[in-house]
């Protein structure tokens, strides 16, 4: 076993780097590419619109975590053995895309390409379930803020790859060898998670985990509930990033209205995506320095100074340099404190739980966050992007308090609990 203070071997590393990638290739594919080669074939704007529902089971997965947390393969492991078949699946799906003439699929074949891509996202997002519950289980403590820098590095890169990198290289390449190589990148990603012994080395151990049967969902799920300080927990999760989603939706629009052109905002998306890797990188190493606690706080304040910085923007857009000063702090300190978030609710996962729980916090996290997101476009209209930033980033700090009285609560507990 690890120790608390004992760094993930590189192996580790590389493992939850791989998963991680291998799920942001086919959501970059989905959520950038496929929609401008639709676009490209004449495919009505509406049902482009309507792709967005095909991620619909990255929201409901949440009623099946529980599933993947009690069943385990005794052949492949607990997590392998739902890692491995699924990412079989998308592999084994992208490699028929790769095989069908365009044209058709576009057009008379479209309702199988609707078919293929949920399928994609069932596969892809279950699959997230174990890859987050093996994380929690391979990661010590001070190290998860580490680990949770290569899952948002390793699908931001994934990301990148299937989603501008494949619109590059589909001009030289075509469809065809482009998704093919799409594919042998999943299949290289697959390698690590293909060699990891996790049955020798992380036994499954069905006693600590759920009895399965009728009400296995409530039973899971109350448990986490009542855990010590759980409703604090859950008032940090709804409000930490609220700020954050609030303000940075309109921030392309601000600078669209600005004169931005399409090649402009393509090149600064790309550059803060990299500074927001560099960023949550930055953050998963700090956060093994200075805890948990500092990290929420610091790189929450970074979160809030950030989003309320964009204010300055209003009137600023022709002033490129300043453009790119703010952008690229907001994308780093988001990055950085997304890391610091995601660490914390790892802690709060009990054994054999580690997936759903995980999932569960992750959903109510984006529950309110995603409602908040969607009126930003209203208040910007009825507010103007000044007063929508700069309230943006008072949300942030509004949610700094919570935090430090939820560790306080938290380390007062224990101290009971000691005596």
């Amino acid at each position: 076993m690890l120790q608390a203070n004992s760094r993930p071997a590189n192996a580790t590393l590389i493992l939850l780097a791989s998963l991680y990638c291998a799920q942001g290739l086919p959501s970059g594919l989905l959520a950038h590419s496929l929609p401008v080669l639709l676009r490209q074939h004449g495919v009505d704007l509406a049902l482009i619109g309507l792709l967005k529902l095909l991620a619909l089971p990255w929201l409901l997965k949440v009623l099946w975590a529980p599933w993947v947390d009690r069943l385990a393969s005794p052949r492949l492991g607990h997590h392998r053995g739902w890692i491995l078949p699924l990412q079989m699946t998308v592999i084994a799906i992208v490699t028929g895309l790769a095989l069908i003439n365009p044209e058709r699929l576009f057009d008379s074949h479209f309702l199988l390409l609707i078919g293929l891509l949920l399928l994609v996202n069932l596969a892809a997002s279950t699959q997230d379930i174990a890859t987050d519950g093996l994380a929690v289980r391979l990661l010590p403590e001070r190290w998860r803020g580490l680990g949770n820098s290569l899952q948002v590095c390793g699908y931001k890169v994934g990301m990148l790859v299937s989603g501008s990198g494949l619109l590059l290289a589909m001009d030289t390449l075509g469809w065809y060898l482009s998704l093919a190589l799409v594919a042998a990148l999943l299949v290289l990603m697959t390698v690590p998670i293909w060699r990891f012994a996790e049955r020798r080395e992380l036994p499954f151990l069905p006693e600590q985990a759920e009895p399965a049967g009728p009400g296995l969902l409530l039973r899971h799920y109350r448990g986490l509930l009542m855990q010590p300080g759980m409703l604090f927990w859950l008032a940090v999760l709804l409000s930490f990033k609220l700020g954050d989603a609030l303000g940075s939706p309109m921030i392309k629009p601000m600078l669209v209205d600005q004169g931005w052109s399409n090649t402009e905002l393509g090149q600064l998306t790309l550059i803060s995506s990299l500074v927001g890797i560099a960023g949550a990188f930055i953050g998963g190493l700090l956060y093994a320095r200075i805890g948990a606690l500092r990290a929420l706080l610091g790189f929450g304040l970074l979160q809030a100074v950030g989003i309320a910085a964009m204010a300055q923007l209003v009137h600023a857009g022709g002033n490129s340099a300043l453009v790119y000063s703010v952008a690229l702090f907001e994308q780093a300190a988001d990055g950085m404190s997304t890391v610091a978030l995601f660490a914390v609710m790892m802690r709060q996962c009990r054994p054999e739980h580690e997936g759903a729980d995980f999932t569960l916090q992750a959903s109510v996290q984006l529950l309110l966050a995603g409602l908040v997101g969607a009126s930003s476009g209203l208040l910007a209209k009825w507010l103007g992007y000044e007063a929508l930033f700069v309230g943006a980033g008072v949300l942030g700090l509004l949610a700094l308090p919570l935090v430090l009285l939820y560790f306080r609560r938290s380390q007062l507990a224990a101290l009971v609990h000691a005596q």
